[in-house]
């Protein structure tokens, strides 16, 4: 089983603060125009808001596996609900390797597979070197390739 590159927490303990200070900004909006909040309150909701979220995205990180087995690609995921996906190679479609500029500024990718059957089955592995998610995403490209040939009728 593999796992993520340690840098991915940065990704995620980053989202934790930008989604704390949101948070913020809006009880800040409250206290302007509707009801006052103490200040003290305003910060310890930042406080606890990015304190929550930099543990879930370190619980995340150790939970987050993703496997090369004979038939098919094994995921484990999860920190409340923990999910263990299981997609056979003759399901995936295509796959893509993507780096949005916050991945990019700390030298992560990730591979997307898209698989056949149901809207909204796409599977996407964050937090990878570059060079593996160009690997992981050729290596899934002939294996997907392999099972359809030898899946035919």
């Amino acid at each position: 089983m593999e796992t993520l590159d340690s840098r991915v927490r940065i990704l995620w303990t980053m989202r934790a603060v930008v989604l704390a200070t949101i948070l913020t900004g809006l009880a800040v909006v409250i206290d302007r125009f509707a009801v006052a909040i103490d200040w003290r309150l305003v910060a310890a909701l930042w406080v606890v808001a990015a304190a929550v979220g930099t543990v879930h995205a370190i619980l995340h990180y150790r939970r987050w596996g993703f496997g090369i087995q004979d038939d098919d690609l094994y995921l484990v995921r999860g920190v409340v609900t923990q999910v263990d996906t299981s997609v056979p190679y003759v399901r995936v479609q295509h796959t893509d390797t993507q780096r949005g500029p916050v991945e990019r500024l700390v030298g992560l990718s990730s591979v997307v597979v898209y698989t056949a059957g149901s809207r909204g089955a796409d599977i996407r592995i964050p937090g990878l070197q570059p060079e593996r998610a160009t690997e992981l995403r050729e290596q899934l490209r002939d294996l997907a390739a392999e099972s359809e040939a030898t899946d035919a009728v």
